[in-house]
């Protein structure tokens, strides 16, 4: 059998970028940048193997598409698919997990020392030539050594983030819901209030589930030292963005630096707009050429797998 394979928003990806010719290799492949609800159906209507990273695969729409067999999630999240659906119709789901750890991490440390470093700041050579003296400054400039760093979560990419916070000699504390046992990199796990009321920066590592979103709230944020900053590359709804705008314009914390939000892309008039000590990147975090180009190959090695009977990284 001739597979045919359809890559439903490769512009997350970004194809000028990362060659996507490999999935020639399994039979007929194309991609389309972006792909609208009302045009899945007809473009996808003769794959057996489709590829998405954010269009959504609903229930209404998988009863469309007889001939699918596998969908392949270039993401870890899979909240795109409508996955007991896909059980239902014996279709396969399969995503990838660790291919942005490093990514994550670099960034994630970028986003700290963008508050302590604050080269971006000083970076004008017209400002630095007005100046009397032979340097200025227009924010403090903030050793790490000796502050303290708070993980919520401690995963793979949380545990990359404390191996290179460790180097700068921070102190690190993480939450997380379950015991461990001999952490590495001199990590210490704390209860929730005290990760709060201790990190000089916080960051964000775990999963949104129905438990934790709106974790970051007015009542958690009240508990945070009025220096700290928050770091968020995880998942936007676990920080409610009201109480954080009011949270920062009041000064109740110093600053904070989001790379996801509730909603993405966001609106011109999105309620951050213009809050105070606020930095925000586009969820770029995972985004680095490597591991896009890692992705790709752990997408294609799922396809692979899942051809020859031995399906990897299964969700459905």
């Amino acid at each position: 059998m001739i597979n045919n394979i359809i890559f439903l928003d490769a512009n997350t990806i970004n194809p000028n970028e990362i060659d996507l010719g490999i999935f020639s290799n399994f039979g007929n492949f194309a991609y389309y940048e972006r792909t609208q609800v009302n045009q899945i159906i007809e473009r996808a209507k003769d794959a057996n193997i489709v590829l998405t990273n954010k269009t959504v695969l609903n229930s209404d729409t998988l009863a469309q598409l007889p001939k699918l067999k596998y969908i392949g999630v270039t993401a870890t999240g899979y909240n795109c698919v409508d996955i007991p659906a896909a059980k239902a119709l014996g279709i396969t789901v399969c995503n990838v997990a660790g291919y942005s750890t490093m990514s994550v991490a670099q960034q994630t440390m970028a986003m700290i020392l963008a508050f302590t470093n604050r080269l971006a700041e000083h970076e004008s050579l017209a400002d630095w030539a007005a100046q009397p003296d032979f340097c200025y400054y227009k924010n403090p400039i903030i050793e790490l050594s000796g502050k303290t760093l708070g993980l919520v979560g401690f995963g793979e990419i949380a545990q990359k983030v404390a191996q290179m916070a460790e180097t700068f000699g921070l102190k690190i504390l993480f939450y997380k819901t379950s015991p461990m046992a001999n952490p590495p990199y001199g990590a210490t796990q704390v209860d929730f209030e005290t990760l709060l009321r201790e990190s000089d920066y916080l960051s964000l590592h775990c999963p949104l589930t129905a438990n934790n979103q709106h974790l970051i709230q007015a009542s958690t944020l009240a508990l945070m030292k009025p220096t700290a900053i928050l770091i968020n590359t995880a998942r936007g709804p676990l920080v409610h963005e009201a109480d954080l705008k009011v949270a920062l314009d009041t000064g109740n914390i110093a600053g904070a630096y989001l790379d996801v939000l509730s909603v993405e892309p966001p609106t011109a008039n999105h309620i951050l707009a213009g809050t105070r000590n606020l930095k925000i990147s586009p969820h770029i975090a995972w985004a680095s050429v490597e591991a896009r180009k890692r992705l790709v190959d752990i997408v294609y090695a799922n396809i692979t797998n899942y051809l020859a009977g031995t399906p990897t990284n299964v969700i459905a």
